[in-house]
């Protein structure tokens, strides 16, 4: 059976110094799982930790299963730090146990990058800072898995280092395997990597999207990143 599978090489980085007391998340864009009302997820993002009027300066979703929200930084980052503006004059579980997820995948909304934190002694009206330890990614997350509820958030800041732009270079395989693809994903990454005779030290290898299994001979589909 052929598999086709979709490549994504990223090059070049270009390194450059950002100053750690720059807010890179005020130039990103946002978005999350849904919306309620117009309290739109780009509002998290706007400068304003707390206004006069929630509403136009918060985010929220309504009351759904496993919300997320995501800022996309349009660039690569190394974030040290994120700090979390919850709602200020209730509800303290709207943004509790919430996992702050960084990195350059898409896989699952970006929900499945690794783990920053997750909030924890969340009281109304006060920010809180975690720390990230130096973490490489394009992509901010805040999910909260295995809840039905509300996910607000009236600010959210990135800290840290600009780490530059990168070249993209597209490549399309196509293999034959009598195997599961989707099962053998990460082994298939560690093949290509050692093909590829890529250092692991300098360059990682990540899926972008998982190839998924599928019946008879329709080709399963992913793509994979190369980091420098």
């Amino acid at each position: 059976m052929d598999k086709l599978i979709h490549l994504i090489l990223l090059s070049g980085l270009v390194s450059i110094a950002g100053g750690l007391e720059e807010n890179f998340a005020l130039k990103g864009t946002a978005t999350q799982s849904s919306t309620l009302l117009n309290w739109v997820a780009q509002k998290a993002v706007d400068g304003v930790r707390y206004g006069s009027v929630e509403a136009d300066h918060c985010s929220t979703t309504p009351v759904v299963s496993n919300p997320w929200w995501r800022l996309d930084l349009l660039d690569y980052y190394e974030i040290d730090t994120v700090i979390i503006a919850p709602k200020p004059s209730c509800c303290p579980e709207f943004t509790t146990g919430v996992e702050i997820r960084i990195g350059d995948s898409l896989d699952n909304n970006g929900n499945n990058n690794p783990i920053c934190a997750v909030t924890s002694g969340i009281t109304i009206h006060v920010p809180v800072s975690y720390s990230c330890g130096a973490m490489d990614g394009r992509y901010v997350n805040l999910a909260m898995p295995g809840q039905t509820t509300h996910l607000t958030i009236c600010e959210v800041e990135v800290y840290g280092k600009f780490l530059g732009q990168r070249k993209r270079t597209f490549l399309r395989l196509k293999m034959s395997s009598s195997g599961d693809v989707a099962a053998e994903s990460d082994k298939i990454l560690h093949q290509l990597q050692s093909a590829l005779g890529l250092n692991t030290s300098d360059v990682k290898l990540s899926w972008t999207q998982r190839p998924e299994k599928e019946e008879e001979e329709k080709a399963d589909r992913g793509s994979c990143v190369k980091h420098l």
